[in-house]
């Protein structure tokens, strides 16, 4: 095992998980990255994938190689950096775990990052699962909620407030509530955390809510739950950043307001094991000047 491009390949291949996605982000064809996973194991006697028709997943053998070879390259990528951060631009591929709602604040900033930063590549990831930074090979997560990993770094980014909202038309039937008591009577829209299964909860205060909201619509996806709610389904809780656009437009009008006064916090994270790049550092700072500023006025 003495090629380094080898090495690669097999590290991507066991991040991905298919010999074709790891061919994408190499440049290679999935034919080169199974031949040099090939030579691997070839030179160390052992199968470190299982592969079928339908998937490809590691072995023990695979497992115990990736975390030390990811630690290699990891370690090379810091050196490298160390060599060039005084003399180069932040530079090289950056990859980024954030929600699945997270285009809507992120995606609007991007063009002055890149701008400012040309010779950095984003790699973003928008799901709403919870991701392992170290074993997903990322460099930064954006989340929002308590922070639970006392391992990882962490910088606010800011606040955001939830809205109640509903379409003018499922308002115009329903009738508009006026304390949250009001919501026994009406249709809700509920979302479940993905990995959890909890539903989220609606933290309004000044009042209760009924010990048993009718829930018409349940849904893992907060895009999802607020098209149902501009189609007149029922009322929906979501971030302003999502429901801003909708307002705008009228297909959406909230309800409740002086009662939600429970704000959302985003936050950005990254693992302390190891020596910072400048791109992670120039992203960290950028987000952190851009993101949610009108929040904080």
């Amino acid at each position: 095992m003495d090629s380094l491009s080898d090495i690669a390949a097999f590290v991507r291949t066991a991040e991905r998980l298919s010999f074709a996605e790891a061919g994408r982000d190499l440049g290679l064809s999935p034919s080169a990255i199974g031949k040099s996973v090939a030579r691997i194991e070839a030179s160390l006697g052992v199968r470190l994938f299982h592969r079928t028709t339908r998937r490809v997943s590691l072995t023990d053998e695979g497992t115990l190689l990736h975390e030390r070879c990811r630690r290699i390259l990891a370690d090379l990528r810091d050196a490298e950096e160390l060599v060039t951060r005084s003399v180069a631009a932040p530079r090289g591929i950056l990859r980024i775990s954030l929600p699945t709602i997270g285009y809507r604040f992120l995606l609007p900033a991007l063009p002055d990052f890149l701008a400012r930063y040309p010779e950095i590549e984003l790699d973003l990831d928008f799901n709403d699962r919870l991701v392992d930074l170290v074993e997903g090979g990322f460099d930064a997560a954006i989340r929002s909620g308590p922070l639970v990993d006392s391992s990882l770094m962490s910088r606010r980014l800011g606040p955001f407030r939830f809205v109640l909202c509903a379409a003018p038309c499922y308002l115009d039937r329903k009738g508009t509530p006026i304390r949250p008591v009001d919501l026994g009577m009406h249709d809700t829209l509920r979302f479940r955390f993905p990995t959890s299964g909890k539903l989220q909860d609606w933290n309004i205060a000044g009042d209760v809510l009924p010990p048993c909201l009718r829930t018409v619509l349940t849904c893992n996806n907060m895009e999802a739950m607020r098209a149902a709610a501009i189609d007149g389904l029922g009322i929906a809780y979501m971030p302003d950043f999502l429901a801003d656009e909708a307002i705008r437009r009228g297909v959406l009008v909230t309800v409740l307001d002086h009662f939600l006064v429970d704000p959302g916090q985003f936050s950005i994270l990254w693992s302390s094991g190891r020596q910072m790049s400048s791109r992670l550092r120039a992203f960290i700072n950028f987000v952190s000047e851009r993101l949610f500023v009108q929040n904080l006025q």
